[in-house]
């Protein structure tokens, strides 16, 4: 047991020796110690399936951004000129790791502290624990209301979220994977977009980040098209078949109009309080949120999220919305 905590503590202590200015260190490597002031943490090989599966700060800091319109991308300057170092006969001074400059993180990556006590491994039970659970997601960016103790919905989509993002298997219950993980994590979430206010919506990882002037608020679990075909009867008009391949296109779009109140019939069912940025395609709540795409190519959030969203108006019209895979 010993053996596997400290297997898979390296999730997340990595990225704290990363940006220390460490080496990186090989997966042969035989052992990497991280001290707190009250617990020393030693850690063996890391397993490939393991760092495959990391998010972790270290992986963000390639120096990759996106400008403020995501479909812009900036061009490398061309004439430039160089000039020949002059030649010197002084022996090069040696340098150490301790001499390296510490990386620097890019601007919308923010570190986070690791909770201030062990996250219980609670499944899907209510009690004190959960309310501890919930106050650490809340931390790391990931929506859930305030903190009461109750296992419902909203917590499932949050514990949901945040596993999408560490790379975890995404069930929507804290197991003593998750639990450590969430005790661990060293950063806040944050989307791809590092410029400008939007909501991203990252298909490959089923995310939505609101992001504001290139800095991510809140992180929500979602479902964006199947790509499945289908063919449905129009709810609105009986005597119309629907027909499509369920896709959310990626692009660049404007919310344009929306529903503020309850539940509407949608052509294909009801949905909830929708924004709409692609003809009929929207962000919308639903009952059902699962951890794969799913829709007919709207994007889903929990009736919860999107009760916050437009509480907290996150989300006026002429919002710019960045689909992305």
């Amino acid at each position: 047991m010993e053996h596997r905590r400290s297997t898979r503590s390296l999730l997340l202590i990595l990225p704290l020796i990363l940006a220390a200015g460490l080496a990186s260190c090989s997966r042969t490597q035989s052992t990497v110690s991280a001290q707190r002031p009250d617990a020393t943490v030693t850690v063996s090989p890391l397993p490939a399936a393991v760092a495959s599966s990391t998010n972790t700060i270290a992986a963000s800091t390639t120096g990759t951004t996106t400008p403020a319109d995501p479909s812009t991308v900036a061009t490398a300057a061309e004439g430039s000129t160089t000039t020949e170092a002059p030649t010197t006969t002084a022996a090069a001074p040696e340098t150490t790791v301790a001499d390296a400059p510490p990386p620097t993180l890019p601007s919308n990556v923010h570190k986070a502290d690791w909770a201030p006590q062990e996250i219980q491994a609670v499944g899907s039970r209510s009690g004190a624990s959960t309310a501890a659970l919930q106050q650490r997601l809340i931390d790391l960016g990931f929506w859930v209301p305030p903190p009461d103790g109750k296992y419902g919905f909203a917590t499932t989509q949050a514990v949901m979220a945040f596993q999408k993002y560490a790379g975890l298997p995404a069930n929507g219950r804290v197991d003593s994977d998750t639990a450590f993980a969430l005790t661990f994590f060293s950063e806040k979430a944050h989307g791809t977009a590092n410029a400008g206010t939007m909501v991203e919506v990252d298909k490959a990882k089923q995310l939505l980040f609101i992001v504001v002037d290139g800095q991510t608020l809140w992180a929500f679990n979602t479902s964006t098209g199947s790509g499945i075909a289908y063919s449905a009867i129009n709810h609105n008009d009986p005597t119309i078949t629907e027909t499509g391949d369920a896709q959310t296109p990626n692009g660049l779009y404007k919310t344009t109009r929306e529903r503020s109140t309850g539940w509407w019939d949608g052509d294909l069912g009801s949905i909830y309080r929708p924004k709409y940025f692609n003809g009929g395609i929207a962000v919308h709540g639903m009952t059902n949120v699962p951890n794969h795409p799913a829709s007919h190519g709207c994007v889903r959030v929990s009736v919860p999220a999107m009760d916050f969203i437009w509480d907290s108006n996150l989300v006026p019209l002429r919002t710019m919305v960045w689909v992305h895979s």
